[in-house]
């Protein structure tokens, strides 16, 4: 990838070495960067199923693709997006899996797994249709099914982890890895999410009356709820020593993880974002981060009345006053929230972020929210200090569970006096998502 700051990172950081990703912008971690540089929306009408009966009629689908017209044998939807994703990392960390395989793990986060394949086998078996309720649509019903997928496909031989956690289940699944690679447990981990839209989790929102009927605005004055999108994000991580010994290249590195929980409401975050706050600063401790090393914010953003106002008293709380100058911008105000893969796929997006010096844009339109007080960015892409850093952040609806991951960028071989630039990763609050 162009843009890459020449850095030194310390033999034990756990580092960044491959990316991957299946988005509503496309197939292809190039696809997503660059649909989140437009800065227009994907959310529209989709086919995935028949959402007429519903009381929204928008998300963001993913479209077609030649991975996923492969002859599907037992793998769900969500699997074909996670393998592809994976075996996109894998390629760009250039990894040979023959001579570690037996050392690499698999860490993944999926909220409903092969879902969609289950209501299809259910729907085809209360009409009597035999014939289409075919025994190999729940074979990988079950939430694992993507990781147990990825690790299928790789022939990954250390330890293959699945985390559902709601929204927070990606990242703390590359939390996972990130202590599984300082423990040792594995020389390289597969960390990452996937999830398709099913009409579980769409009626369900719906239900929650948290949908909005039109794509969702995130930090909007008139901002009703968030939306649905699906997809899958997947990070390759292993320790610096082991980078440089096979040659790759550092994207990123991930210096810290944390995490919390609210234990205030089922789906709604502690409105004064303690919750988040605390995990916030518990990751940046962790990272050996300080709150000013941080430029810009990759938030959860879900445009529920309650996360971006929780959210915003968070970032204030950590931040200060100067929180009302840090970019800020969300991703889901363009693929839609991804659910157990929304932190993985956003994920790639912040490294993206910090390789290409700059903030993707959310859409234009719609007044900002003058009660939240933040810098937002609009429009276009925000050029960024390169020797500066980033965060983000998830929130599970389970008592919200937050998840927080600090990422620091390297010392600039140009500037070996400067202390490392580093990029973090802030958990995310939500009321209903």
């Amino acid at each position: 990838m162009p843009g890459v700051d020449q850095s030194l990172p310390r033999p034990s950081d756990i580092v960044v070495t491959g990316l991957g990703a299946v988005s509503p912008f496309g197939w292809g971690a190039n696809a997503l960067w660059e649909g989140a540089r437009r800065g227009l929306t994907a959310v529209g009408p989709f086919t995935r199923f028949d959402a007429s009966r519903h009381r929204t009629h928008l998300a963001a689908q993913v479209p077609p693709g030649d991975d996923e017209k492969q002859p599907a044998g037992t793998l769900s939807v969500a699997d074909h997006f996670a393998v592809a994703s994976a075996r996109e990392a894998i390629a760009a960390a250039r990894l040979d899996l023959v001579s570690c395989s037996e050392r690499t793990g698999v860490f993944f986060g999926s909220s409903a797994g092969g879902m969609v394949e289950g209501e299809r086998f259910y729907e085809a078996l209360i009409r009597g249709d035999t014939r289409h309720a075919r025994r190999t649509l729940v074979a990988s019903h079950q939430f694992n099914g993507p990781g147990d997928a990825v690790a299928r496909a790789i022939g990954a031989g250390g330890q293959v982890e699945t985390i559902s956690s709601a929204c927070a289940s990606a990242t703390m699944a590359i939390g996972s890895a990130f202590r599984a690679l300082r423990r040792g447990d594995v020389d390289v981990a597969l960390a990452g999410g996937s999830d398709a839209l099913c009409q579980l989790t769409y009626g369900g929102f719906n239900a929650l009356r948290s949908v909005d009927e039109q794509p969702s605005r995130p930090f909007r004055k008139d901002r009703t709820g968030l939306s649905l999108g699906e997809g899958a994000g997947v990070l390759v991580l292993e320790s610096a020593a082991h980078a440089a010994r096979r040659g790759a290249r550092t994207l990123a590195v991930l210096a810290g993880e944390a995490s919390t929980c609210d234990a205030h409401h089922m789906t709604a975050p502690q409105p004064d974002g303690s919750g988040a706050a605390s995990a916030i600063r518990l990751a940046l401790v962790d990272a050996g981060v300080a709150p000013d090393d941080v430029d810009f914010v990759n938030a959860h953003g879900t445009g529920t009345p309650l996360n971006d106002a929780a959210e915003a008293a968070a970032l204030k709380t950590v931040f200060g006053e100067r929180a009302r100058s840090i970019p800020v911008t969300s991703t889901k105000a363009l693929i839609g929230h991804l659910l157990g893969s929304a932190g993985a796929v956003e994920a790639v997006v912040t490294v993206f972020g910090l390789l290409r010096r700059e903030v993707h844009p959310m859409p234009q339109a719609g007044a900002l929210d003058p009660e939240l007080g933040l810098d937002i960015v609009l429009g276009a892409p925000r050029a960024r200090s390169p020797a500066r850093a980033a965060r983000f952040r998830r929130a599970s609806p389970s008592a919200e569970r937050t998840r927080c991951w600090c990422s620091r960028a390297r010392r600039r071989r140009d500037a070996p006096g400067r202390r490392p630039h580093r990029a973090g990763r802030r958990r995310r609050p939500r009321d209903r998502a």
